[in-house]
């Protein structure tokens, strides 16, 4: 089963956004109907609400005549663009750069940062400072009352555009970073939702099979009564005998395959199917690495005292596979896996004597993440991208697991903890 990658699309929620400019739209025509007839100051209020009026058209085009849901990144580009045109027309006829809610026309670029690519943010970005710059030198006056003469210095007036570009360019960079994270967050997601689709699927053919055994069994059953028949009337033949006792002994041996994928759909994987305690699915997965590797396993059961069995869990057994696997891949030529309960809690160590985990991820509690890279030059060629950490950590946690990263003070190597409260692991 493959799943669609959105997390590589660069998309804006078209329903979200059309509220967002409602919103924007009902807040504009508010201030400039209060300034112009509660207020009573003079402006060109009549091009303010045409400006406002085509903007609401182009809204009920967005609407009714975009069928997507999702907006394309060349679509939602364009769209934005026009919100800061637009509300730069707006400002230009209301005091330009001396209108205090001038800090609005930065809002789409931040928009932009955190769902378009890094060319639609710059394009956007570069868009509001012409605006700005025009606006800080053409404009008409602010509406004020006609007694009072508004006017504003050269510095202050040159100081709010600077400290609008200052905000701009900040908040656009951590909504473009954030963007960035979380993409790579939902990728690596995506990828888990998929290796978990497989391995459902893979569950699933047992299903599948204890049904095709139940559908079967009949027309076998009609085959070998035929057969048997066939044998009475022409047993005595020597030239067929041969052959319908072949089909006969094939058809039996139908039936028992039959009966038992009806019992036990997965032979193979039994431990899966019942309940069992951590070091059974412990001793199942080292058992599938000493047939693939020559390093040596050693599990410790000292500490051991209280075997809780839980119900099969494909998430744990895949989450503990990974931690185990990384061991074994990284480790020189041992691995050790520690058991350790008692009655309130649970716990499993995986120490290995490799290089350990490299100590600038350490250091910044950055293991977990997907998608990281290392710093370290001799640790670099050797470490992926964790992504296998991230699924087996985000599989064991969502098993209510909790999970320690550190370096071993006795190999050096990596070790991995992992912690459960018994009551938690019995309603696993």
């Amino acid at each position: 089963m493959r799943l669609q990658e959105s997390s590589k699309l660069f998309l804006l929620h078209k329903s979200t956004y059309i509220n967002l400019r409602w919103i924007a739209y009902a807040g504009q025509l508010s201030a400039i109907l209060i300034v112009q007839f509660f207020l009573e100051y003079k402006f060109n209020y009549f091009f303010c609400v045409l400006i406002i009026f085509v903007s609401i058209l182009t809204n009920l085009y967005l609407k009714f005549k975009i069928k997507e849901n999702q907006l394309t990144n060349l679509v939602s580009t364009g769209y934005l663009a026009f919100d800061i045109i637009q509300l730069g027309f707006l400002f230009y006829l209301t005091g330009g750069i001396t209108n205090p809610f001038i800090i609005l026309i930065i809002f789409p670029s931040i928009i932009s940062g955190q769902h378009l690519n890094i060319w639609s943010s710059i394009l956007l970005v570069t868009l509001t400072i012409l605006i700005l710059t025009i606006l800080t030198f053409y404009h008409y006056d602010i509406p004020h009352p006609e007694k009072l003469h508004f006017y504003a210095p050269p510095f202050y007036l040159y100081s709010i555009p600077l400290s609008i570009l200052i905000g701009l360019i900040f908040l656009v960079y951590f909504a473009v970073k954030f963007g960035i994270e979380n993409r790579i967050r939902k990728k690596a997601y995506e990828q888990l939702q998929e290796i978990m689709a497989k391995e459902n699927e893979l569950l699933s053919l047992g299903g599948q099979a204890a049904a095709a055994a139940h559908s079967l069994g009949t027309p076998l059953s009609t085959i070998l009564l035929t057969t048997k028949e066939l044998q009475k009337e022409f047993g005595d033949n020597e030239k067929i005998k041969k052959d319908l006792d072949l089909l006969i002994s094939q058809s039996n041996r139908c039936n028992e395959i039959l009966k038992k994928l009806s019992l036990n759909p997965i032979i193979e994987d039994e431990f899966i199917d019942s309940n069992a305690s951590l070091y059974d699915y412990i001793y199942e997965i080292v058992r599938s690495f000493q047939e693939i590797s020559k390093k040596k396993f050693v599990i410790n059961l000292k500490q051991f005292k209280n075997r809780i069995n839980i119900y099969k869990s494909t998430e744990i057994i895949y989450g503990l596979r990974n931690f185990i696997g990384n061991a074994n891949k990284f480790g020189n030529k041992k691995i050790e896996i520690f058991l350790k309960s008692n009655n309130k809690n649970t716990e499993i160590i995986i120490r290995d004597d490799g290089p350990g985990f490299p100590k600038d991820l350490i250091d910044k509690h950055r293991l977990g993440e997907p998608y990281i890279r290392t710093v370290d030059e001799a640790h670099i060629s050797k470490h992926g991208l964790g992504l296998g950490t991230f699924i087996g950590k985000t599989l064991l946690e969502k098993n209510f697991a909790n999970i320690i990263f550190k370096n071993s003070n006795i190999t050096s190597g990596a070790e991995i903890i992992i912690q459960w409260n018994n009551k938690d692991l019995i309603n696993v």
